[in-house]
């Protein structure tokens, strides 16, 4: 039988940015549930469709000389009837522009009453970016309600983790039996599944904030990728930390790490070439089909967070799967522990002494 690694390699051939192939593929391999939702397009290709056709008939291209002499043969009432209905559709289409237009001055302005929200919430120090301790989680005065929503979820994901660590460090050094010990397991695997779903709305509401890992502490976000950890480098800290293991757990952990890096590679392909084209697409213009089209390659990049986070919690559940009840105990135990000290790391790093100037 071919391992993860190699029917991955196979995979790799077909496209070096399809990473919602190569995630899928890997799913399959390890016979796990779940599939991604590709995104929906910004822009309904009927109103694409009407809008040319309208603009062609207010220019008075619409058609050639020959159908010109075709409709003078027909009544004149029926001929009036149609380029009154031209003009209409060419007016609403003109309306339609005009409205997106404003609306896209509406988002710059927007943007830039954020930006001095920021700047100011800097200088009066309430901008920490240095942990949760401070409650500053991401923006300061955030006017995006959905970012506001998830900061507030998170802060409160946050603390029951800490609950949860507290409970499975006790439960293991009282060695509780396996059944209540997998009870424990399932809960925190629930949990991150969990903040999955919050980042996924989230990146709805906006992005580049998730993608930023503005939520998380200072020392988290230098670890950043696409908006979490890399499973494959959690992997190699954290495994050792459970030894021992079998030969057999040694090899499928093994084997595991190389298709969640071969995965992390394909993804990052995927969005070097994003930001690549999204780049020569704004320098292209600023007018309305240039930015409607970078809208629609933002729209990628929503998908992209979903396919990081779908990766993550695959890697989760398939150490489930190779561990035993015990062994994964200890490794969420680990995982849990690990986000605590990166967080407790910031919190130093922002309080440390500092020179005079």
């Amino acid at each position: 039988m071919n391992s993860p690694s190699t029917h991955f390699v196979s995979s790799r051939r077909m496209s070096l940015y399809d990473p919602i192939h190569q995630i899928n593929t890997w799913g399959e391999n390890f016979k796990t549930n779940g599939s991604l939702n590709p995104s929906l397009p910004l822009i309904d290709e009927e109103d694409v469709r009407l809008d040319s056709q309208s603009e062609d008939a207010s220019n008075g291209t619409l058609g050639t000389s020959k159908k010109y002499d075709q409709e003078a043969n027909k009544p004149v009432e029926k001929i009036q009837r149609r380029l009154a209905q031209n003009r209409e559709a060419a007016r609403k289409s003109r309306l339609r522009k005009k409205a997106y237009v404003q609306q896209l001055e509406s988002s710059r302005l927007k943007l830039m009453q954020l930006e001095q929200e920021l700047e100011r919430a800097r200088q009066q120090g309430l901008y920490m970016g240095g942990g949760l301790d401070s409650n500053q989680l991401g923006y300061a005065g955030s006017v995006n309600s959905g970012i506001t929503t998830f900061e507030m979820e998170y802060g409160n994901w946050v603390e029951e983790q800490n609950r949860q660590i507290i409970e499975m460090r006790t439960a293991l050094s009282s060695h509780i039996g396996d059944i209540e010990l997998r009870i424990l397991v399932d809960g925190i695997m629930s949990h991150y599944f969990e903040l999955y779903g919050m980042k996924s709305a989230a990146a709805k509401a906006d992005v580049f904030y998730v993608m930023s890992g503005l939520w998380k502490t200072t020392a988290e976000r230098f670890f950043l990728w696409i908006g979490g950890f890399r499973p494959s480098e959690l992997l190699k800290v954290l495994v050792p930390l459970i030894e021992p293991l079998t030969e057999q757990q040694r090899m499928d952990v093994q084997n595991l790490g190389q298709s969640c890096q071969q995965a992390e590679d394909a993804l990052s392909q995927g969005m070097d070439k994003l930001q690549q084209t999204l780049a020569e697409t704004v320098a292209a213009g600023i007018y309305m089909p240039q930015m409607a089209t970078a809208m629609e390659k933002l729209e990628a990049l929503v998908s992209f967070v979903n396919q990081a986070d779908h990766l993550r919690q695959e890697t989760l559940l398939q150490m489930s799967r190779i561990l035993t009840t015990r062994q994964a105990a200890r490794y969420l135990l680990a995982l849990g522990e690990y986000f605590q000290r990166l967080r407790a790391l910031s919190s130093l790093w922002a309080n440390r002494p500092r020179e005079p100037a």
